[in-house]
């Protein structure tokens, strides 16, 4: 029998170091079962203002995780949104408390399936429950209540941080001024959900995942989540940007090599941001994140449909998308200020040209980081008290 030392490959990234709470309150998850006293982890950049009155909660993408600026304390790499967040940066850490917690069910220090099951002694593994967006939010409201937040100034998100968001307005419509879902969804179409399942497929077929039980052998199924993460990266990217950016180009060398090695620059950069992702995310979470995912729609879990979803809303929203993005598209975005303006909300919309794809908002893209830092601005001086 292996050590308990050894059964966790994942905790020697040294996630015990990281700012975490202990959620003590009972949470009821959506499947039915009950969890209390499971940790949260997160990260805080910036300082209060007198008032409390400049807090900015950012809801992090799949694989993402609460490093959103500055150094990535366990990877050492940048955090995953410097092009936003940061000093004299669009969300402007001299001016604004930005919080951000790594969701229920990820590997960066919150409660997920590389955790220990006391009733097992080992990892939970596909022991862990089921969970669903509206279980990830409930659980970070913890959060506010711990720093002493009654009210943020302002929630914001990417992609399946855009669909937390949405799910926290409609959940706790007091609980923010302002919000600004960017490049998401109300619910998850079937062009994502199969390419989920085409991820999940690929995890699931590498022998080495064991029907999740590969930490027994303090190791991880290394290929299929590489290709897991292939398959994410090419939908996060557009065709034109993806032309542009590599076209048929060589992989430093003058023609064909007639092998099924590496001949194409896109070839090598999707090989690339497999073998990276390997070293820092758990293959049980990725499939327990996009099942959350897929079972997101609010308008399932509201009778009377989107639009009552966000009845009687006071937050003021921005909602942003993105020409070039196949993922989640204008269309779908567009769907939710329509709800949103049926309910009677504030609502504005802009869609940012560009030919970036769903990564827009990660990149430095001047119109997007203009349009987020104007209305956060805006949103400042009517919230001020």
């Amino acid at each position: 029998m292996p050590s308990l030392a050894g059964l966790f490959f994942w905790m020697n990234k040294k996630t015990e170091n990281i700012n975490k709470i202990t959620v003590t309150k009972p949470l009821k998850l959506d499947c039915g079962k009950t969890i209390k006293d499971f940790p949260l982890a997160y990260e805080t950049y910036g300082k209060f203002n007198k008032n409390k009155d400049n807090a900015i909660l950012v809801f992090h993408a799949l694989t993402g995780d609460q490093f959103v600026a500055g150094t990535n304390p366990v990877t050492k790499k940048e955090g995953w949104w410097v092009s936003a967040v940061g000093p004299g940066k669009a969300i402007d850490t001299d001016k604004y408390f930005v919080i951000c917690a790594n969701v229920i069910g990820g590997c960066m220090g919150s409660w997920g399936p590389s955790d220990l099951n006391k009733d097992t002694n080992h990892p939970y593994g596909l022991d862990f429950p089921v969970i669903t967006i509206k279980d990830i939010v409930r659980a970070q409201e913890s959060l506010l209540d711990h720093l002493g937040i009654e009210k943020l100034l302002c929630a914001t998100g990417g992609s399946m941080g855009g669909m937390q968001l949405l799910q926290f307005c409609a959940t706790f419509p007091n609980k923010t001024f302002s919000a600004i879902p960017i490049a998401c969804s109300a619910s998850h179409s079937a062009q994502n959900i199969a390419l989920n399942e085409l991820a999940r497929q690929a995890i699931m077929a590498d022998p080495v995942w064991d029907k999740g039980k590969y930490f027994l052998k303090n190791t991880q199924p290394k290929n299929g989540l590489s290709v897991a993460r292939m398959v994410g990266h090419i939908s996060y990217l557009s065709e034109q940007g993806m032309q542009e950016k590599f076209g048929r180009k060589l992989q430093e060398k003058a023609d064909y090599e007639f092998s099924f090695n590496a001949d194409f620059q896109v070839e090598s950069y999707l090989r690339h941001q497999g073998s990276s992702f390997v070293e820092r995310f758990d293959a049980n979470s990725i499939l327990y994140i996009t099942r959350a995912m897929d079972y997101f729609d609010l308008t399932k879990q509201f009778k009377g449909g989107l639009t009552e979803a966000f009845k009687n809303q006071k937050t003021k929203f921005l909602v942003i998308s993105f020409s070039s993005d196949w993922l989640y598209t204008t269309k779908e975005n567009k769907d939710i200020v329509i709800a949103l303006n049926s309910s009677g909300a504030d609502v504005s919309y802009s869609e940012i040209v560009t030919d970036k794809g769903h990564d827009s908002f990660l990149v430095n893209e001047p119109e997007f980081l203009k349009t987020l830092k104007g209305f956060l601005d805006s949103m400042y001086e009517k919230f001020k008290r």
